[in-house]
């Protein structure tokens, strides 16, 4: 349809005919995204044309069609400028019963419509989130007519929501809180938005208690949680994350994140409908894992009524083993951005073993068992073991060091442990950044029980290449067939190409100082002998 044409008609016409003329726009544009150029300023009428009648008293389904419109027009930026005003988020807020403004007053969606009303409200959040990601005009003009707290307040009654209503209000309280970065001390101190969407979540995914911070298991038989309970769940998780990346402390946020931690271990239990959306919800429950205080991470394993395993102190490791499954899941997914996907549990697996011991136990058998063959390198093969140290030389810095750094607490920060399994070449980076080429131990401490290594193991020790980490064949010699004076011719060559490289600058010689840090082989060279003021002396 022509625009023009559209806008002449719009001015005069009433209210069956504007219902009539924007459902033809509708149909033609429902699945455009990208917009002809030209027609901006035609289109940017178009919006302020709609929200006029808007602001009139018309039926549910003229303002239905209305707001179908402004979705499709809001998937352009360039246009929104009459929207992200504060007559236009009034509007569209009103129309989303939320309510906003600076004026007070009861923001909760109160009372129940028609299904053509609640139409309405999914259009109006549906543009609203449509303008707020677009528009950073538009978000400012949320802040200022407290839109975030009327999404708050209808918090109070997602009880009572059908599906699309609570998910595009979630959507919308995840997309403020995330593009305003200012509103999120504001919805956690003013709004209480932690505990109403620790609320929402243990409606949605229906938390029965069974001890103070521990929910009952699904049952074996149960029913797979639904999409639509998923996506909901989704969405209130990711608002969570985005509220909790700078805690507070406190006796009373403690307790929250404790309860958030029970219900986390919860999602971590249950299965939806797809192997897909189970792997989703893992996802979003381990990122908001890593926001909360690594002490409320025992809340995973200490579940009494469930019970657990007597060789870790009778705690659960079930929620722990679905951590190791995702990890290894992420691990083996091709073309999977591992930044994103694999580091986030990676991290949470680390804190987790530095300080519960016997996560670090439980994960340490699964992970590092006691070695047996030693004839294969360390990063060869399908297991989990491999799988991590191939990563520990992978080129994305991020991964490998948080690779690195979770082998190294899985065995208690010891260097000699750590390079038992994974061999010094493939250690080396985690050793210089930690300032540990000379061995020794990280900061944390543990615990003072040892592990045992194996007969295999201890008979085979004194052959390993402590480079690669496996016992290797023989080599043969090369210099076994040498006269003396090839050798020196030999090595007075190679000599002479390691100074030439060296004055070149291609290379530069480094050695290790007495504190495992590494320097230039001349600073180490040059620096002075310990002083021991206890020796003898004549």
């Amino acid at each position: 349809m022509d625009l023009n044409n559209i806008l002449s008609q719009l001015e005069a016409a009433n209210e069956k005919e504007i219902e009539k003329l924007l459902q033809q726009y509708n149909r033609e544009n429902s699945h455009t995204f990208t917009f002809d150029q030209k027609e901006e300023a035609l289109r940017s009428k178009l919006c302020q044309s709609v929200l006029t009648v808007l602001g009139r008293q018309v039926q549910p389904t003229c303002q239905k069609t209305c707001l179908e419109t402004l979705r499709i027009l809001s998937r352009d930026k360039r246009v929104l400028a009459p929207v992200a005003t504060r007559e236009g988020m009034l509007i569209l807020g009103g129309m989303a019963r939320l309510h906003a403004g600076e004026d007070g007053g009861d923001n909760s969606q109160e009372g129940t419509y028609s299904e053509e009303e609640e139409r309405v409200v999914v259009e109006a959040l549906k543009c609203l989130c449509n303008v707020v990601y677009n528009s950073t005009a538009a978000q400012q003009v949320s802040v200022d007519v407290q839109l975030a707290q009327g999404l708050c307040a209808s918090l109070h009654t997602a009880r009572t929501w059908h599906h699309e209503v609570g998910l595009f209000t979630l959507r919308l309280l995840f997309l403020l809180s995330a593009l305003r970065p200012d509103l999120r001390g504001v919805l956690r101190r003013e709004c209480h938005a932690v505990i109403l969407l620790t609320e929402v979540l243990e409606h949605t995914l229906d938390v029965c208690w069974v001890g103070p911070y521990e929910a009952a298991c699904p049952a074996p038989q149960a029913v797979p949680m639904s999409a639509e309970d998923n996506e909901r769940a989704m969405e209130a998780l990711k608002a969570l994350f985005n509220l909790t990346l700078s805690e507070t402390g406190g006796k009373e946020d403690d307790h929250q994140f404790r309860l958030i931690a029970a219900i986390l271990r919860h999602v971590l239990m249950l299965k939806t409908e797809t192997e897909e959306k189970t792997e989703e919800a893992h996802s979003h429950a381990v990122n908001l894992l890593n926001n909360l205080p690594v002490s409320c991470l025992d809340v995973l394993i200490d579940v009494p009524v469930q019970g657990g395993l007597e060789q870790y102190g009778g705690k659960n490791m079930d929620a722990i083993q679905v951590l190791l499954d995702f990890m290894e899941k992420r691990i083996d997914k091709q073309g999977s951005n591992y930044k994103e996907g694999l580091t986030p549990v990676l991290s949470l697996m680390t804190e987790g073993s530095r300080h519960h011991r016997e996560i670090r136990r439980y994960i340490k058998a699964q992970v590092l068992p006691p070695l047996k063959d030693v004839k294969i390198r360390p990063e060869v093969g399908t297991t989990i073991r491999n799988k991590l140290v191939r990563l520990m030389t992978h080129v994305d810095m991020g991964v490998k060091q948080t690779a690195a750094e979770f082998l190294f607490v899985l065995c208690k920060e010891s260097v000699d442990n750590l390079l038992k399994y994974t061999g010094y070449g493939n250690a080396a980076g985690l050793l210089v950044a930690r300032g540990l080429l000379a061995g020794g131990r990280g900061e944390t401490q543990y615990s003072e029980d040892e592990d045992s290594d194996t007969e295999e193991y201890k008979s085979a020790k004194p052959f390993i290449n402590p480079i690669t980490g496996h016992v290797e064949d023989p080599m043969p010699n090369p210099i076994e067939e040498m006269s003396e004076e090839q050798k020196e011719y030999e090595a007075e060559k190679l000599a002479n190409m390691f100074d030439k490289l060296s004055r070149q600058n291609v290379i530069r010689p480094m050695g290790v100082r007495p504190d495992g840090t590494l320097a230039p082989l001349e600073e180490t060279l040059c620096d002075p002998p310990e002083d021991n003021s206890e020796s003898d002396s004549d």
